[in-house]
C-alpha cells in the first residue's frame, strides 16, 4: 500500500504537466481497443550514396519526410537550397505544416523522371491525410541538380505544398463535436456538457445563512453543518470555494441564489460532474492536452488545444466520447484571398456511455458513509457482477480540472499535494493486508479438503501455542471477554476465533501447503478481476513457490499468518467484493461491470454488455452453504462479531476484519451480501475498508450497514456513534487497539 501511494503521488504532482498515453484497455463484451498510430521519431541518418539516380534521391527525401528525419532531407537539397534556409527553419516548416493541417498520415508515389546531363525532374503524387479534414493530394514535380557527382533536390516551399509557395499559408477550420455524456444505469447524467457554475461564500457578506445553507446544501449535496464549517474560520473578506453545479442543476433557482448575500458565482463552459465529481474515481476528468503528450493527440488528428479523457471512463472510452472531428482546410494567400480548399470532412457525433451505477445511491454513499474517513466501498448487484457504486475516500472534484473553473484556483492545489493522495482509487489500487475476512478463503480450503466438516470441533481458551517457542493471544483477551471454549468450525467463523483459524492454518500446512494458496487463487484473489475499464492493482498471495524464489523455504509461521489474512497477503477491496458476491449468489464469479452500452442518443446501442461469468469457486454447494450459514451467524446470532451493527435485521450475511498495518492503528473490513429476494431491489455485495481507524465491528460494519439502508430504503436509517449528526461531522480516531488482530 506505501508504494502505491508513493506511486499515486508522483503521478498526481504531475497531472497537470503530463497526460497519460491515450490507448484504451480492452473491457469485457467486445469493445475494439482504440490504437492510435504513433508517429515516427526522427531517425539515423539516412548514407547517401555519390552518384545514385536522381529516383533514389527522391525517395529517399520521401521516406525520410515520411519518418520526419529533417537532417536527412536536409541534406538532400541543394547548396544553394541550403544557403536560403537553414536546417533549423527547414524542420520548422515541415513541422508547421504537419500540425497545422492536422496530417496524421503521408503516402508517396513516384510517377515519372526526367534526367539529363546536369538536371533532372522527378514527377510525384503525394497523399496527406489530415484528421480534421480528411484525405487529399498534390502531384508534386521536384527538380534535382548535379553536385560534385551526386544528385541534389532544388527545394522551395512549394514542395511542401503546392500552393504553399509565394507565401501562400494553411487556415484549418474545425468542427468539433460535442463531448458524449456519461450516464448512469437510469440515464442520469454523471458527466456532460453544460454551463458549469462555481459557487463560493464571503462570509461578512452573509445577510440570510440559514436559507443560503438550505440551497447550497441542495444543489452541492453537502451537509449544512460542513458547509458551515468550511467558512467557520475565515476572514470576513475571504473567498471560500464550495464547489461547482450546472445550470440545468440550480434551474429556476438561479434568481434566488444569486440575490442571496454571500454568494459568488462565477461561470465557463465545458466538462460538468454531476455533484461535484460523485464516482470522479469511475467516471474520471478531462485535461487540456499538454505540451509533452501533443505530438501524440496531434498524430491522432487532435487540435493542439483540445480537451481529453485522462483517468477513468473519460480515458477508457475517449475514442467513443469526443466522436470524430471534422473540418475544412485551405490555403489563404498573404492578402486572405482563399486560394484553394485542400480537403474538407463533415464531424461525426460522439457516442454515450451508459454505465451500471447508481447514481442516487453513489451521491448518498459519498455524502452520508464515510465522512473524513479514508477507505474505500463496492456495491456489486450479487448476482450479476455489475457495480451499483465504487466509492474511494478521500475522493475528489473532477470540475476543478478544468481550468477555466474559478474555484481551481484555490482548490485543485489541495488535491496535488494532498498527503492521502485522493486520486488513488482505493477500491481498485489500494492493496491491503485482508485479515479475518481471509477467513472466509481458509474455511473455504478446510471444507474442500475433507478435513474439516460443519461440525469439525476446537476448544479455545484465548491462546495459540502450537508454535514451538511462540504463544499468540486471540482478540478476546485483549477485550478482557472471555473465551470461546469449544466451538464448531461454524462458530468458529461466526465469532471470528483467531486460535481455530491458526490451527486450521497449520494443520492443512501439514497435510498439503498449496491447499489455502489454491483457494485463495480460487477465489479471485492475486490477479486481475478483468473490470477492464479503470485501473486495478493484482494484489498478492504468497505461497511455496514464491518463497522458494525468494531462497526460503514456506514454512508454519507463513502458513498461519495466511490463514486470518496477515503476513504478505494484499488484496483490493473490489476482489473482496467479488468473491463475497460469489458465496451469496452459490459460486458464480462474474468480471465485475461498470459499462452497460455505447449508443448515441436514442439510437440503437453501438455496444452493449452482459454480464459475464468468468468463473466459479472451487467449492461445492454444500460447502458453499456452510461457509453462508457461517457469514449469517456473524450478524445475527449471539457471540456475531458483527450483531451489534445489524440487530434486528434480517436477510444479511457478512464477515468482518481487523487487518494490522504496524504501527499504525488497523485497518478495518467488512464484507456481506443480502439475501432478500425482493423483485424491486436485486440483492447486493458490498465490501467497506476504513484505513488505520481500528476494528471492523466497529467501524466497517456500520458503514456498510449505512449504505445498505441506502441502497433499499432511499437513506440513512440510524447515525453513527461518532457524528452528531447523520452525514455530520466526524471525529478522527484515537482510540487504542483493543482488539489484536493477530499473526
Amino acid at each position: 500500500m506505501k508504494l502505491a501511494r508513493r506511486a499515486l503521488l508522483r503521478f498526481a504532482c504531475g497531472l497537470l504537466f503530463a497526460v497519460v498515453t491515450a490507448g484504451l484497455a480492452a473491457c469485457n463484451g467486445g469493445v475494439p481497443i482504440f490504437n492510435p498510430p504513433t508517429p515516427s521519431l526522427p531517425g539515423p541518418q539516412v548514407t547517401i550514396v555519390a552518384g545514385q539516380d536522381p529516383t533514389g534521391v527522391v525517395g529517399q527525401f520521401l521516406s525520410a519526410w515520411d519518418g520526419r528525419a529533417f537532417d536527412t532531407m536536409y541534406a538532400l537539397i541543394s547548396s544553394p537550397s541550403q544557403g536560403a534556409i537553414t536546417a533549423e527553419d527547414f524542420a520548422a516548416r515541415y513541422e508547421d505544416f504537419r500540425r497545422k493541417a492536422a496530417i496524421t498520415q503521408l503516402r508517396s508515389e513516384i510517377l515519372s523522371t526526367q534526367v539529363d546531363s546536369a538536371s533532372a525532374i522527378v514527377s510525384t503524387r503525394i497523399s496527406y491525410t489530415s484528421g480534421m479534414a480528411g484525405e487529399f493530394s498534390r502531384e508534386i514535380a521536384l527538380p534535382l541538380v548535379r553536385e560534385g557527382g551526386s544528385w541534389r533536390i532544388t527545394w522551395d516551399d512549394g514542395l511542401i505544398l503546392p500552393e504553399l509557395k509565394g507565401g501562400g499559408r494553411l487556415v484549418l477550420e474545425t468542427d468539433i463535436p460535442a463531448r458524449g455524456t456519461i450516464y448512469d444505469r437510469y440515464g442520469d447524467p454523471l458527466a456532460y456538457e453544460s454551463e458549469t457554475l462555481s459557487l463560493g461564500i464571503v462570509p461578512g457578506e452573509i445577510v440570510d445563512e440559514e436559507g443560503l445553507l438550505r440551497e447550497l446544501s441542495r444543489l452541492l449535496l453537502m451537509n449544512t453543518e460542513t458547509i458551515r464549517l468550511k467558512y467557520a474560520n475565515a476572514m470576513p473578506d475571504w473567498y471560500i470555494p464550495l464547489g461547482e453545479v450546472s445550470r440545468e442543476e440550480v434551474g429556476n433557482r438561479y434568481g434566488v441564489l444569486s440575490g442571496m448575500g454571500g454568494i459568488r458565482i462565477s461561470s465557463n463552459e465545458g466538462r460538468t460532474y454531476y455533484g461535484g465529481g460523485i464516482g470522479s474515481h469511475v467516471v474520471g476528468y478531462v485535461a487540456q492536452v499538454p505540451r509533452e503528450q501533443l505530438e501524440d493527440y496531434l498524430a491522432r488528428g487532435y487540435p493542439a488545444d483540445a480537451f481529453v479523457g485522462v483517468m477513468g471512463l473519460e480515458k477508457w472510452g475517449e475514442s467513443f466520447l469526443a466522436g470524430r472531428y471534422g473540418g475544412s482546410l485551405y490555403v489563404v494567400a498573404p492578402d486572405g484571398r482563399v486560394l484553394a480548399t485542400l480537403a474538407e470532412r463533415a464531424s461525426q457525433p460522439a457516442l454515450d456511455i451508459y454505465t451500471t451505477l447508481d447514481r442516487d445511491l453513489q451521491a448518498k454513499a459519498e455524502r452520508y458513509a464515510f465522512g473524513h474517513l479514508t477507505g474505500a466501498a463496492v456495491v456489486l448487484d450479487r448476482n450479476t457482477g455489475e457495480v451499483l457504486a465504487m466509492f474511494s475516500s478521500p475522493g475528489f472534484d473532477s470540475n476543478l480540472f478544468n481550468l477555466n473553473n474559478f474555484n481551481s484556483q484555490y482548490l485543485l492545489g489541495e488535491i496535488l499535494n494532498d498527503g492521502r493522495v485522493p486520486l488513488l482509487n482505493r477500491a481498485t489500487q489500494g492493496q491491503y493486508a485482508l485479515g479475518s475476512v481471509f477467513k472466509l478463503v481458509t474455511i473455504g480450503g478446510a471444507l474442500q479438503s475433507g478435513i474439516y466438516t460443519a461440525d469439525s470441533t476446537y476448544t479455545c481458551d484465548g491462546y495459540f501455542r502450537e508454535l514451538p517457542g511462540l504463544v499468540l493471544e486471540d482478540w478476546t483477551v485483549a477485550k478482557e471477554r472471555p473465551p470461546h471454549g469449544k466451538v464448531n468450525l461454524v462458530e468458529g467463523l461466526q465469532r471470528s476465533c483467531n486460535p481455530f483459524f491458526w490451527h486450521i492454518g497449520l494443520d492443512l500446512f501439514n497435510h498439503d501447503p498449496w491447499i489455502v494458496p489454491n483457494m485463495a487463487r480460487g477465489y479471485g484473489l492475486g490477479k486481475l478481476t478483468g473490470i477492464g475499464v479503470i485501473e486495478e492493482e493484482p494484489g498478492f498471495i504468497p505461497d511455496p513457490a514464491w518463497k522458494a524464489e525468494q531462497g526460503e523455504p514456506w514454512v508454519a509461521g507463513d502458513a498461519v499468518n495466511t490463514a486470518i489474512g496477515q503476513g504478505l497477503v494484499q488484496v483490493t477491496p473490489l476482489q473482496v467484493v467479488d468473491f463475497t458476491a460469489a458465496l451469496g449468489n452459490g459460486g458464480t464469479l462474474y468480471r465485475p461491470q461498470l459499462v452497460q452500452s455505447i449508443q448515441h442518443g436514442e439510437d440503437d446501442p453501438v455496444f452493449t454488455f452482459s454480464p459475464e461469468v468468468r468463473g466459479s469457486l472451487p467449492l461445492s454447494a454444500e460447502n458453499i452453504a456452510v461457509i453462508q450459514d457461517g457469514m449469517r451467524r456473524v450478524t445475527s446470532a449471539p457471540g456475531g462479531t458483527a450483531r451489534d451493527s445489524f440487530y434486528g435485521v434480517q436477510g444479511v450475511a457478512g464477515k468482518t476484519g481487523t487487518a494490522q498495518d504496524l504501527p499504525r492503528l488497523p485497518h478495518a473490513w467488512f464484507t456481506g451480501f443480502t439475501f432478500r429476494q425482493r423483485t424491486d431491489k436485486p440483492d447486493i455485495a458490498i465490501t467497506v475498508i476504513v484505513e488505520n481507524t481500528g476494528e471492523g465491528s466497529d467501524y466497517a460494519a456500520p458503514i456498510f450497514r449505512r449504505i445498505m439502508d441506502i441502497y433499499f430504503f432511499g437513506s440513512p436509517q440510524f447515525p453513527y456513534e461518532w457524528e452528531s449528526a447523520i452525514g455530520g461531522p466526524t471525529v478522527t480516531p484515537t482510540l487504542p487497539v483493543t482488539e489484536t488482530p493477530g499473526g
